[in-house]
């Protein structure tokens, strides 16, 4: 009930007094009489007022209670006309309903503070589980949410709640520890990255002008492994120490290509050279004049060392064909000498001599045996004289490259 219309109540309150006291003095009874009954309806209209509100507002057992006993000292004073004990029933009743809406609210309460409490159990029971985390920004960010969300939660009752405080209030502080303790070590460890990076652009530069191509690439690429196992800097060294190094290594590698490039070029005319050259000396195959094959090769040769060098991958292609034409030549000079080789003539013949002394000897010795009738040594003598001719077949073969 607002201020207003209480004070509203009074005010008729008090006028329906005087007005009584004056049908009471010298009034008419009629009018008396309508009066109390008046005041009784008024009692019945407050009533029902008060159980509308009682039914559909979220009007407190306390006030309700006060407007209750306030009607009921109205009634108790039978300064009305008509059935009170009819409104002390509906008071009765009324008292059972607020008293019905005290438990049930007490319930409601009682359940909503069951589940504030599992609700928060389980933040915290998160907020534990964060504490161990080290996803540092997802993890920060859900805490942040839980502490919102834990401030939307009704309060329980202060040892609970304290309680449960402590240990949620616990877990952040152990997770920023953590936090704070690994960002502290990352610091560290890029400060010292920084300084390793600084070391190897330093070396980087220094090298970006070499022409020792070779053994300077090698380093580059030491130098980059060093880098990739140095770690990160921090963001604001990073990417200024990465451009030093690659435009050092840049400078390089492009004064590298450029000498790489005209070498190139100068080992492509080299081979186009070689090419012919290696043509010119085939052509002296098939060698018929040792003599004048040795000396058309020599200068052949000549003009081939004077050249410089050839790609890598068409070096054997080019080399084994003047290789060929070199071992022919060596092949033929061999012959030749053992062709014109007296000691080695005199060697032939005389083993000749013996392989054919032997044979007839063979061949005279089995007519022998042929003629006593004794098959069995004539065939025999017979195995042994097929080996003996083969080796003077052979023999007569090696005689003859000596033009004999």
């Amino acid at each position: 009930m607002g201020p207003r219309r209480r004070d509203g109540d009074r005010v008729r309150a008090y006028g329906r007094r005087r007005a009584g006291r004056r049908f009471l003095a010298g009034g008419l009874p009629e009018e008396a009489l309508a009066y109390f009954e008046r005041k009784y309806e008024g009692l019945v209209v407050e009533i029902g007022l008060l159980e509308k509100r009682v039914k559909t507002t979220d009007l407190s057992a306390k006030d309700a209670q006060a407007a209750i006993d306030h009607i009921r000292e109205q009634v108790d004073a039978h300064h009305v006309v008509g059935d009170l004990d009819a409104l002390r029933v509906r008071l009765d009743k009324l008292v059972e309903l607020v008293e019905a809406r005290r438990e049930e609210r007490k319930a409601q309460r009682a359940k909503q503070s069951d589940e504030a409490r599992k609700a928060k159990e389980a933040l915290v029971a998160e907020a534990e589980e964060l504490s161990r985390s080290d996803q540092w920004r997802a993890a920060g960010e859900r805490l942040r949410a839980l502490v919102d969300t834990w401030k939307g939660l009704p309060r329980l009752d202060r040892k609970s709640d304290d309680e449960l405080w402590h240990r949620f209030s616990h877990a952040r502080s152990a997770f920023s520890k953590r936090r704070k303790q690994h960002f502290a070590q990352l610091d560290a460890q890029r400060e010292e990255a920084r300084k390793t990076k600084e070391r190897l652009v330093a070396e980087a530069e220094a090298l970006s002008g070499s022409t020792d191509w070779g053994v300077t690439a090698a380093r580059y690429r030491e130098l980059m492994a060093e880098w990739k196992a140095a770690g990160r800097a921090q963001r604001e060294h990073e990417d200024d120490l990465w451009n030093r190094f690659r435009g050092a290594q840049d400078i390089f590698f492009a004064a590298r290509s450029s000498v790489f490039a005209e070498r190139d070029a100068e080992q492509a005319e080299n081979l186009k050279l070689k090419e012919e050259l290696a043509e010119e000396a085939e052509k002296l195959l098939p060698i018929t004049d040792l003599k004048a094959a040795r000396a058309a090769f020599r200068n052949v040769n000549e003009r081939w060392e004077a050249i410089g060098h050839v790609p890598r991958d068409a070096r054997p292609k080019v080399e084994g064909r003047m290789h060929a034409v070199e071992r022919a030549i060596q092949e033929a000079e061999e012959a030749e000498w053992r062709r014109t080789n007296p000691e080695a003539r005199a060697r032939a013949e005389g083993l000749t001599g013996q392989l054919q002394a032997a044979v007839d000897k063979l061949r005279g010795q089995i007519e022998q045996a042929r003629a006593q009738g004794n098959n069995a040594k004539a065939d025999k003598l017979e195995r042994e004289l097929e080996g003996r001719q083969a080796l003077l077949d052979q023999a007569l073969k090696g005689l003859q490259e000596f033009g004999g």
